[in-house]
């Protein structure tokens, strides 16, 4: 079973309740400033946009075939079988290849940090796993975001089209873009005018981004392995420190 969002641009009246309780989630800052910039950053891991009269939201769609994770040299980035696409920091070695795959343009990265890390939305995955909805959707007052089975939502979307034609332009974003996602969105507009890039591909990526890796220049691909070493290498001695620290402690009683 894959979970999965679904956003309803038509219902959503901008309270911004979702980011609220994201940044809770995540421990970040949140404050008038803050919920004043409405796009995603290392410090915002989900955005509510004004367009005119209507809203959107984003955050990450959480790919099904995610590019991020195909790029990513030491499988820092993975897709669970619940649908969430997770990061793991203690693996990860700062290359940014994620953040150049990502069709959305979704992955941020904490520049100002003493150790940055890659940040994004994850769906939530330790509250899916223990059975709780995302906080995003347990958070919103009108129903505007929902968290649950990917099929049923998608039959939930068609319904909702089917049932009030003339209030929904009639597609499901996200059902084939980038191969499909695990965020869905319903508007009353194309997908463009609320802010949803609508050039993106419509089969998964991560084949497309292996062919393109394949033309690098070979001494890209070395600095590759050279940064992957010098990752190994520093990880390794923190490692060795450890092991003898409490070699240490033991001969010492």
């Amino acid at each position: 079973m894959s979970r999965a969002i679904l956003y309803d641009s038509t219902l959503c009246i901008g309270c911004k309740a979702c980011e609220t309780a994201c940044a809770s989630r995540w421990g970040l800052p949140y404050d008038d400033k803050i919920a004043a910039e409405e796009r995603i950053s290392a410090h915002k891991l989900t955005a509510i946009e004004t367009h005119g009269d209507k809203f959107s939201r984003r955050l990450c769609m959480n790919c099904a075939q995610p590019a991020c994770a195909s790029v990513c040299p030491v499988g820092a980035i993975r897709k669970t079988t619940l649908g969430p696409v997770v990061y793991d920091a203690a693996k990860c070695m700062g290359c940014r290849y994620c953040m150049q795959a990502c069709p959305f343009q979704v992955p941020s990265y904490e520049w100002s940090s003493r150790l940055p890390r890659m940040r994004k939305c994850d769906m939530c995955y330790e509250r899916q796993s223990h059975g709780q909805l995302t906080a995003c959707a347990e958070a919103c007052p009108v129903g505007a975001t929902r968290n649950g089975d990917r099929d049923d939502l998608v039959r939930e979307a068609q319904k909702r089209i089917a049932d009030n034609p003339s209030g929904y332009y009639p597609k499901i974003y996200g059902i084939s873009e980038a191969g499909g996602t695990s965020v869905l969105y319903l508007s009353a507009v194309p997908f463009e005018q609320i802010g949803l890039r609508t050039n993106v591909p419509q089969a998964a990526l991560p084949e497309t981004t292996w062919r393109v890796l394949e033309l690098v220049p070979d001494i890209v691909s070395t600095g590759t392995v050279l940064l992957g070493g010098i990752w190994w290498i520093t990880n390794r001695r923190a490692e060795v420190a450890k092991a003898e620290g409490k070699t240490g402690k033991g001969r010492h009683k």
